[in-house]
């Protein structure tokens, strides 16, 4: 699994208990946030409020969680945090932090397990300028290659990456719980398997029925130290999902709820086809990392 150091005023926190868990990544001074949601099941808040042609400009956090719908609750810890620390938008004479959030599905026990509110409040808390994947934060339950149910699948987790371009850093935090398989250079290195082998979910998706195995999506944010607009934070976010098309097959199903964040929090200028070009390197990149358990 990679470590990395995360750019200036980027913190981020990762909470979990034996089952799921959350990922908090805090902009100490705010950022212009945008999102794409290509998956066709997805589980967000605050997804709207990053439209290009909504008034807001100003994100404090971004929560990646488990525990499917339920670990939305996780986000008002966060909030709770970032309120402590006075960050948030004025409006009158309260403060309330912008805390766009994704989850993925993870009631993978007998019981439901899912990140509480205290858990986002903790990962503000325990929030740091380094992160390194694995079996953590909301990555805690992920697996991949669900076609076969969720005895033949393989496990997943929160992976991290980092790309420069012309001293621009483009850091990528994924959770990878895709219903398809994970290839590299053309081979699939995590997804569903029968007796040990792989099996190729886009050859089998077409005489097994996945009905039922909607267990599913990839969430992930991407931050820039590029200045950018909304708008192209949000177009930025849109050829981010490149780099899951490139890595997982088949991806963006009807089975999965896939959703990207892009976060702009720096000053520096760049051509913004090289920044996309590396955008979805750093993608592809995390997407790796989450399953090299």
């Amino acid at each position: 699994m990679m470590k990395i150091n995360l750019p200036n005023g980027v913190r981020i926190g990762n909470v979990n208990d034996d089952y799921t868990g959350i990922t908090a990544i805090v902009f100490d001074n705010g950022c212009v946030c945008g999102c794409d949601v290509r998956g066709g099941a997805p589980g967000t808040r605050e997804t709207a409020l990053l439209a290009s042609d909504k008034a807001n400009e100003h994100v404090d956090a971004v929560a990646l969680c488990g525990g499917s719908a339920y670990g939305l609750l996780s986000a008002c810890g966060v909030m709770r945090a970032l309120s402590q620390l006075g960050k948030g938008v004025a409006v009158l004479d309260k403060i309330v932090p912008i805390v766009p959030a994704a989850v993925i599905y993870d009631l993978n026990d007998k019981q439901y397990h899912y990140p509480t509110e205290q858990m986002g409040f903790d990962a503000v808390t325990n929030a740091e300028s380094m992160l390194e994947g694995g079996k953590v934060g909301a990555g805690k339950g992920a697996t991949v290659g669900k076609i076969l149910g969720f005895n033949h699948c393989s496990p997943s987790g929160l992976g991290v990456s980092r790309v420069e371009i012309d001293g621009v850093e483009i850091v990528a935090v994924m959770v990878v719980n895709a219903f398809g398989d994970v290839r590299k250079d053309g081979k699939i290195i995590a997804g569903a398997k029968m007796n040990e082998n792989f099996v190729d979910t886009q050859q089998l998706i077409c005489s097994v029925s996945p009905n039922g195995y909607g267990a599913n999506t990839t969430i992930g944010c991407v931050i820039t130290t590029a200045k950018l607009t909304k708008t192209q934070a949000n177009r930025l976010a849109t050829i981010a999902h490149n780099g899951l098309a490139k890595t997982i097959y088949p991806v963006h199903t009807d089975l999965d709820g896939d959703t990207i964040f892009c976060a702009s929090c720096g000053e520096r200028t760049v051509d913004f086809i090289k920044l996309q070009v590396a955008c979805v390197k750093a993608v592809e990149q995390t997407v790796w990392d989450a399953v090299s358990l």
